[in-house]
């Protein structure tokens, strides 16, 4: 990655994620270009990061490698304005929840390569679960580039295209399903009789133990969980009544709705 200049385009938080997870993977700083809607947040970027900030056209005209992370709303004015200028040996990451490579695709010269990534805010601390997807164009070499871009920010997977709604349902949105699961349950915590900042502290350690187990132990999570579960006991009893406000009929309503959220912004950026 080191040989290319990457340029990210509307770094916001995933794309300053991106930025970050470059530097640590020790691609140059000055082989990664920025840009920024705001002139305050260029400075900003360029003073934590030591990289350049350019305007779109230059990032365009300059980077080997182009990240796109505008909001998807703005992806095609982005397009109509700086597609002509981005050669077509360019390879462009579309960071933009939603939108599909053909999207990016039919606003390029015929021939550029195009991905799309939907990485999701563990990144923070190099827990991300990024989605690849090679589109037009695209080879293995092009999927190479993106996973090592994405791999500083922790896993990857490669899946074809077609599933990357459920991609965004399920990892994309997922981290704040899991937020919401441990508010709740600090909040029971407090009405239960404990104090708030022993709550969340017992909340956020087993969700983080939890998860841990998960990945390392390679059991099915029914395995773990009925580990956990003695017959009649205190966890077959709060078990039975998630079953009963159902919570799986939640969580997979919950994961449609967003998929379908998603498409709904592929076909509104039409």
């Amino acid at each position: 990655m080191s040989q290319h200049t990457v340029a990210v385009l509307g770094t916001g938080k995933i794309g300053e994620l991106v930025v970050a997870g470059l530097l640590r993977s020790g691609h140059p700083a000055e082989n990664l270009l920025v840009t920024a809607r705001r002139p305050e947040r260029g400075t900003e970027l360029a003073e934590r990061y030591g990289v350049t900030v350019v305007d779109n056209t230059t990032a365009a005209e300059r980077a080997g490698v182009l990240a796109i992370g505008v909001k998807p709303q703005d992806a095609g004015a982005l397009l109509d304005a700086i597609g002509s200028r981005i050669p077509s040996d360019t390879l462009v990451v579309s960071l933009c929840a939603g939108l599909p490579t053909g999207f990016f695709a039919s606003r390029l010269a015929e021939g550029t390569p195009v991905i799309r990534v939907m990485t999701n805010t563990p990144a923070t601390v190099d827990q991300a679960m990024t989605a690849i997807s090679a589109g037009p164009h695209a080879t293995d070499d092009h999927i190479t580039i993106a996973e090592q871009m994405f791999k500083p920010l922790g896993s990857t997977v490669r899946v074809p295209e077609y599933q990357q709604d459920a991609v965004t349902a399920l990892s994309g949105s997922g981290p704040a399903y899991f937020y919401l699961l441990v508010e709740a349950m600090i909040d029971a915590g407090v009405l239960l009789g404990l104090p708030r900042t022993v709550a969340r502290e017992l909340a956020v350690q087993t969700a983080v133990g939890s998860a841990t187990m998960l990945r390392d132990s390679g059991e099915h999570p029914v395995l773990l969980r009925e580990a956990v579960t003695s017959p009649a006991g205190t966890t077959a009893a709060a078990l039975r009544e998630l079953e009963n406000h159902g919570l799986r009929a939640a969580v997979l309503s919950a994961l449609e709705a967003a998929r379908d959220r998603a498409r709904e912004i592929a076909a509104q950026a039409k």
